[in-house]
């Protein structure tokens, strides 16, 4: 058995999806590649892949191997590149990820000026308002908001985003401004499914210590998109990052609330496997990123404000 040739047959078929997909992906007949995953699993004494006639799914073992294969198989491409004089020029594809708007806003721009100075290296961008699992979908790098589970990734943190609580001004005219968190549990909220807490929202501030308050959920949803727009047509209270908000408040189609309440930071990081650590380019985009992602707007009101993050 080829390993190498086995692996790279591995790693395609968890990143096409089939072993069809992958067979037509690496131009490989369809039985070389079920040979060589049979033969690899054989070898291990383990199922990597449990497969039906829908669809795979990878096993536990499978997961763990998958990214032992894609660092071999890097460190291989990148002594080839060393021995073919290329060392200085870094070259190759890169997975990212990041929730939607985030990345609408921040990384794509971000990956430009990232692509424009590495002109040998490809990207893909997944953008998505949910978790990914990295291993499993063939991502380098996650951005990820919000504080982060135990787990073996490694993660860089880029700084901090605050939250702000905000409404329409013709709900509050209707409803009334709550001046205390505890007066949320008179009105109608929106709740922002991804958002952590679901619908207890904690307050802290230096000044007034913390505050959570178990609110009511007049309208769950799970992009921030639908939940200002839901709070600009009045709905309730809703309470969102920043910068989710931000033409929102600028345009005066939102006030803030509660905001003597609120200074609460919620950490951004760059998320990526101890596999993919020793990988050039993710090193090189990890530090580009970091940098760049420092200057984010933190503002809780309508005011454009660019400033640095909280360090690491």
């Amino acid at each position: 058995m080829d390993r190498l040739r086995a692996m790279a047959a591995f790693v395609a078929v968890t990143e096409a999806g089939s072993l069809s997909a992958a067979a037509r992906a690496l131009g490989e007949p369809l039985t070389n590649i079920s040979r060589m995953l049979a033969q690899l699993e054989a070898h291990l004494g383990c199922a990597l892949l449990h497969r039906s006639s829908r669809h795979l799914v990878i096993t536990p073992a499978g997961s763990e191997y998958l990214e032992t294969c894609r660092s071999v198989l890097e460190s291989v491409a990148a002594a080839e590149r060393r021995i073919a004089g290329q060392v200085d020029e870094l070259s190759g594809d890169m997975a990212i990820t990041a929730p939607v708007l985030f990345g609408r806003m921040f990384v794509v721009p971000l990956l430009a000026r990232f692509l424009a100075d590495y002109p040998r290296i490809d990207a893909r961008l997944l953008l998505v308002d949910r978790v990914v699992e990295i291993a499993e979908e063939g991502i380098d790098i996650a951005v990820r908001i919000g504080e982060l589970p135990d787990s073996a990734l490694l993660a860089t943190r880029v700084g901090s985003l605050r939250l702000v609580a905000c409404a329409a001004p013709a709900y509050l005219e209707r409803s009334g401004t709550p001046s205390m968190p505890s007066d949320l549990t008179r009105h109608d909220c929106v709740t922002f499914a991804n958002l952590p807490g679901g619908t207890r929202w904690i307050f802290r501030s230096r000044r007034n210590g913390r505050k959570a308050v178990r609110v009511r959920s007049r309208l769950s949803v799970n992009t921030a998109d639908a939940a200002v727009a839901a709070a600009i047509a009045g709905v309730g209270i809703t309470r969102v990052l920043s910068y989710q908000a931000e033409e929102a408040l600028k345009a005066g189609k939102l006030v803030p609330v509660l905001e003597r309440f609120e200074d609460t930071a919620v950490p951004v990081h760059l998320v990526y496997g101890a596999a993919r650590s020793s990988n050039a380019r993710v090193r090189a985009f990890v530090k580009f990123a970091a940098g760049e992602l420092r200057l984010l707007p933190e503002t809780s009101s309508g005011k454009q404000a660019r400033r640095k993050l909280s360090p690491s």
